[in-house]
């Protein structure tokens, strides 16, 4: 007897349909498991006998050949317990009913209970795509699944229970989802720039940052307030659209890092690991591919504090990422790409110690230690940061004041609106894969980054002086954009440029 059932495998961020297809042959009892299988879906069968016995159903005492087609996709994880257990029912006939439009995911435990999976989401959005009506996951993922239209979700918590649906007996309700997403909701930030002393100049630098999707180097002496800052930008960023929280949602599904109870990621990430970790942990990668750090921080922020502490390695493969605004991790079986649209904001001392340049603390490392510790970043990284920022300690004066700074709901307000201004902008001219300042390329440069005679002159000379490669000519020029945008002004004016050119590094030849 043959039985066909449903059920889909995550590639990268993708989900593809995968065909259970389980055939009961006369003979010994034997169970084979084909179709590119990892260990995790080999132990599947001894998963599915345990739960069959303890949910008052018998396994088939027969030569079983389970198959998961297509052959040559590979199969990974333990979602396809509960297709496989319900291809058994169906093919020794303990089940029946139309089941062509239902696709099934779960992994089940000894006791048939139904335990969470991960990349829910992308596979609801396959399913609905592909015509599925129905669709049957863990009670504990309904409501991501919920989050995508056009499919019905029905949350099973035991195995007990779903067959019981399947022969019409108890029926187990729809799913209704009553998440509901206001993109006007304040969320709640951890830290206000009202509640940040002085260092006004920064943050001015993080308002132009966040406005443009720029990137930004903090390089100041302990203590100056490098890391709070970071901590407060995701409080200035734009509020995340229903489509935006989606696509993060859908990269932290996959990712297994959605927080219990919050199926919908409601405010953009802020990533900040630690120095010590691997690459495969920050880039992405593993036998089987998953997102790595620069892919969670996907329309957010990715902090990395002591910058010059991170590995190599990881540090130079940070430059395509930042380029191109996707990743791609090569294996001999193909290429992934996931996103890696962020905001990286760095921070560093100038020195081992700390305090090179400090006018209150003697620094206590050699010229030849300075030079050392601040050539591990490479040339070609710092050229593909836009801002520039020497960083001092805040005065008594300021730190001891009462009075409160402007807040992040004013300072977001002006963001918001230049962004609505770029968006608008390169939705009038035709570029949809450009939706800020920092996503131009030379075309869109040339095309909407026009300057006066004024302007050039000082480009000229700010060439010569800073000794600017053809990079970072353009990256001054999408900087200025962004300061005129914050402004409402149509033109890049000549105060528009000088300011850009402060966030260079101070190297002059």
């Amino acid at each position: 007897m043959l039985a066909t059932v449903h059920s889909c495998a995550v590639i990268g961020l993708d989900a593809q349909p995968v065909h259970v297809e389980v055939d009961i042959a006369s003979g010994l009892e034997k169970v084979t498991l084909v179709g590119l299988p990892d260990t995790a879906v080999r132990e599947s069968t001894e998963r599915v006998r345990a739960a069959l016995a303890n949910s008052g159903l018998f396994f088939p005492q027969h030569r079983l050949t389970v198959n998961l087609a297509p052959a040559d996709l590979r199969k990974e994880g333990p979602a396809y317990d509960l297709p496989i257990a319900i291809g058994l029912l169906a093919a020794t006939r303990q089940v029946t009913g139309e089941m062509e439009d239902a696709l099934f995911l779960g992994e089940l435990g000894l006791d048939g209970g139904l335990r969470h999976v991960n990349g829910v989401l992308p596979m609801a959005g396959m399913a609905a795509k592909a015509g599925y009506k129905r669709l049957f996951v863990p009670a504990c993922d309904a409501a991501e699944a919920a989050l995508v239209d056009g499919i019905d979700v029905y949350p099973v918590s035991t195995l007990a229970e779903l067959v019981e649906h399947l022969r019409g007996q108890q029926m187990i309700g729809r799913y209704e989802n009553s998440l509901r997403y206001d993109p006007n909701e304040e969320p709640a930030y951890p830290v206000d720039f009202r509640d940040i002393k002085g260092q006004e100049h920064a943050k001015r630098a993080l308002e132009v940052a966040c406005a443009g999707a720029h990137n930004a180097l903090l390089k100041g002496p302990p203590g100056a307030g490098k890391t709070l800052l970071a901590r407060a930008l995701p409080s200035i960023l734009p509020r995340l659209t229903l489509a935006e929280a989606l696509d993060i949602t859908r990269i932290y599904s996959v990712a297994d890092a959605l927080n219990e109870g919050e199926p919908l990621i409601r405010t953009r990430p802020f990533r900040a690991p630690h120095h010590t970790i691997s690459h495969a942990g920050l880039v992405g990668g593993g036998r089987w591919p998953r997102p790595g750090e620069i892919s969670l921080a996907h329309r957010g922020v990715l902090f990395l504090d002591e910058l010059p502490e991170f590995g190599t390695r990881n540090l130079e493969t940070l430059r395509q990422p930042l380029e191109d605004r996707v990743v791609t991790i090569s294996r001999a079986s193909g290429s992934l790409t996931f996103p890696a649209s962020f905001v990286l904001i760095a921070a560093m001392n100038p020195c081992p110690c700390g305090y090179y340049g400090d006018d209150r603390q003697q620094c206590t490392c050699s010229m030849a230690a300075v030079q050392r510790y601040q050539q591990r970043i490479s040339g070609p990284l710092l050229d593909r940061i836009d801002i520039h920022l020497e960083m001092v300690r805040v005065p008594f004066q300021k730190l001891a004041s009462l009075e409160a700074g402007e807040s992040s709901a004013a300072v977001r307000a002006r963001v918001e609106g230049a962004r609505r201004i770029q968006e608008e902008r390169f939705r009038h001219w035709g570029k949809p894969g450009v939706l800020v300042n920092g996503d131009m390329g030379p075309a869109e440069v040339q095309a909407f980054c026009d300057i006066d005679d004024a302007g050039r002159n000082l480009l000229r000379a700010a060439m010569q002086q800073l000794n600017l490669s053809a990079r970072a000519y353009h990256r001054v020029l999408k900087l200025g954009r962004t300061i005129a945008d914050l402004a409402a002004e149509e033109r890049i004016q000549v105060h528009h440029l000088a300011e850009a050119l402060q966030y260079r590094p101070r190297t002059v030849v």
